[in-house]
């Protein structure tokens, strides 16, 4: 029996799977996510003085998902580059972001109201493209879960997980802000949902891809423009994963305390600390001065 078939949708999960991506989904996705480029510091200077490197950078953001997965099943990574439309209308969107006189374009796109709109049909891409990837990757690995996952993870997350690449066209470099060590909420739930549809496309998982499409959209979408509209960096996930991960992980600061002590001790020590050794400890100090005093109390009887 399928999992929740008893909430009778009817067809209107299956109708809305089907429903075409380009042009109008795909457009939200491009001015969202050229958008973001434009927040970045520089990213303006940058158009001015190289329309070129700004407009690879804008192209990175629209299509670094493609690009990766292509390179983790050994195709091509410009495969994607042969669809014209799809890059036409990017580089459309790009040039009235950046270009636009007076900031028109920029003004109507980035007004809240209809941003969030355009954010919630990002989200609809961005779980059909890890779905597609899903099925992408099991085509050619028929029992490669981990291929799956990742395939379906860097569909869903792609030009986040490539940005240190991204910044190195614009010429910043900053390692401390890989997407890796700080995960934001869509790239945590590109890998959840990348997880929850590999299963679904191994038969582990009881439910339709239709279904599964249509319920991890509403979450992606209820989430994502809850967050724009309060301007918060939180993660739904933050509560759940400060239940389970220290217990199976342990916590950031437990573990391995003494040795912790000692390489804190010498690196202050290296960096000019006060003293080159430790202070002692009160316990250690008064039974020296005990073994002191009875030293010389032996002194003593000997003359």
């Amino acid at each position: 029996m399928e999992l929740l078939s008893a909430l009778s949708l009817g067809e209107l999960p299956l109708s809305f799977s089907r429903v075409p991506l380009f042009p109008v989904f795909d457009l939200s996705y491009f001015i969202v996510s050229i958008l973001y480029l434009k927040y970045e510091p520089g990213a303006v200077e940058l158009s001015r003085r190289s329309p070129v490197a700004s407009w690879v950078c804008a192209m990175l953001y629209c299509f670094g998902s493609y690009i990766l997965a292509d390179l983790l099943l050994g195709e091509a990574p410009i495969n994607y580059f042969s669809n014209n439309s799809s890059i036409l209308l990017a580089s459309a969107v790009w040039y009235m972001i950046f270009f636009c006189p007076m900031n028109l374009f920029y003004k109507c796109v980035s007004f809240l109201p209809v941003k969030l709109i355009f954010v919630a049909m990002k989200e609809v891409v961005r779980v059909r493209k890890i779905a597609v990837g899903i099925h992408h990757a099991h085509h050619h690995y028929h029992h490669g879960w981990f291929i799956m996952i990742a395939t379906g993870w860097v569909k869903g997350s792609g030009v986040a997980l490539m940005s240190n690449f991204e910044q190195l066209l614009r010429g910043v470099w900053k390692p401390e802000t890989n997407e890796i060590l700080h995960m934001s909420f869509p790239t945590k739930a590109s890998l959840y949902g990348a997880i929850l549809f590999t299963l679904q496309q191994t038969r582990w998982l009881p439910i339709s891809k239709a279904n599964l499409i249509f319920f991890c959209t509403l979450f992606m979408v209820s989430c994502k423009v809850f967050l724009t509209a309060t301007h918060s960096h939180a993660s739904p996930f933050d509560t759940i994963e400060g239940f389970i991960c220290p217990v199976l992980f342990g916590s950031a600061g437990g573990g391995h305390g003494d040795h912790h002590h000692d390489d804190h001790g010498s690196s202050h020590d290296a960096h000019g600390g006060p003293s080159p050794f430790h202070a002692p400890h009160p316990a250690a100090k008064l039974k020296e001065e005990l073994n002191e005093g009875s030293r010389k109390r032996k002194a003593k009887k000997a003359e």
